[in-house]
């Protein structure tokens, strides 16, 4: 490789520590680390430090925590490290008078095989919507959301019961490999960016992940469930509200570890147990076989260890004195 880049990260969660620490590992120079201001989290609301930061304390590496990305004294300390690219990894959308600094610019890596997905939350999308296969893709930032010439990309296969968690730790990996892989690239010469085309459709946009669009209806077939489930196992996690006849109101419910059944639910107006778990009745006369259940206020369960402290008959899908 010719001369070793020096590299300003961009960066707050765990996802983006492990692709800092390939780079930390490699030839090329971090002379710098930027992330989010300390905030206070919890129950105890005790200031919390990102991943990231704790990363760079503890390799010793310059910190960046600005309140504002367009603020003059920020902006002199990034012009000072003389950085020859920045890399952004699950960060916030920057100004141009900061992305526009290094002469090689600044590249993203983002969860998705671009165009497709664009936006908050790609992993996740990527199950719900049922792909069977998704990657990582470095890209040039420019003025829109993710919409940069692309540099290098890698594609993984996703398997039938994946979840968002395994998902994340798989692309986590490659994403590391891909961003040193686009370093050394860059520091080479030897990669052309390649303008993106976008596309339409539920693949087009990966939006932010809110109650509304995380909650399960059991009137889709199980099939759709299933992946959405899995799309948000384990967090944000897919959640309903059954009836409890016994408290005459609404619970609400996290659903985890589920797949589609052959298994016939004799009910049709909510769960039925089963010795594998338990059976949700479904759209288009389909059945979900749920293996893990949380109630709210209480902790994620095995479905038998739920069953045998809750009487199934006593949750339905409607309020029955409505």
């Amino acid at each position: 490789m010719s001369t070793p880049l020096r590299i300003v990260f961009m960066g707050t969660p765990a996802f983006a520590e492990r692709i800092l620490a390939e780079l930390h590992q490699s030839a090329h120079q971090v002379v710098g680390v930027v992330t989010v201001a300390d905030k206070p989290a919890g129950r105890g609301q005790q200031m919390h430090q990102s991943a990231v930061k704790q990363f760079a304390l503890a390799n010793d590496l310059l910190l960046l925590q600005p309140e504002k990305l367009r603020d003059d004294a920020f902006i002199s300390a990034l012009t000072a490290l003389q950085a020859d690219v920045f890399v952004v990894v699950a960060f916030r959308m920057l100004p141009d008078v900061v992305w526009k600094l290094p002469r090689l610019g600044t590249f993203n890596l983002h969860a998705s095989l671009l165009p497709a997905y664009r936006g908050a939350a790609p992993i996740n999308w990527a199950l719900i919507n049922g792909d069977t296969q998704t990657g990582v893709t470095t890209f040039l930032i420019n003025e829109q959301i993710d919409a940069g010439s692309i540099l290098l990309q890698d594609k993984i296969d996703i398997t039938a019961h994946m979840t968002v968690g395994e998902l994340h730790d798989a692309l986590q990996e490659i994403g590391a490999r891909l961003t040193l892989q686009t370093c050394n690239a860059l520091a080479e010469g030897t990669v052309s960016p390649q303008p993106q085309t976008p596309i339409t459709g539920k693949r087009a946009l990966a939006p932010k992940l809110f109650k509304e669009n995380t909650r399960i209806d059991w009137s889709l077939p199980a099939g759709e469930l299933h992946n959405l489930v899995r799309g948000l196992d384990p967090y944000p996690a897919a959640w309903c509200t059954l009836w409890s006849v016994q408290k005459e109101a609404w619970v609400q419910f996290k659903i985890f570890s589920a797949s589609v059944t052959e298994l016939s639910c004799t009910r049709q107006d909510g769960p039925e147990g089963h010795k594998e778990g338990i059976l949700f009745p479904c759209g288009e006369q389909t059945t979900l076989l749920v293996k893990e259940i949380q109630m709210e206020g209480k902790k994620r369960m095995d479905a038998k260890a739920f069953m045998a402290g809750n009487e199934l008959s006593h949750f339905t899908y409607a309020c029955l004195n409505i």
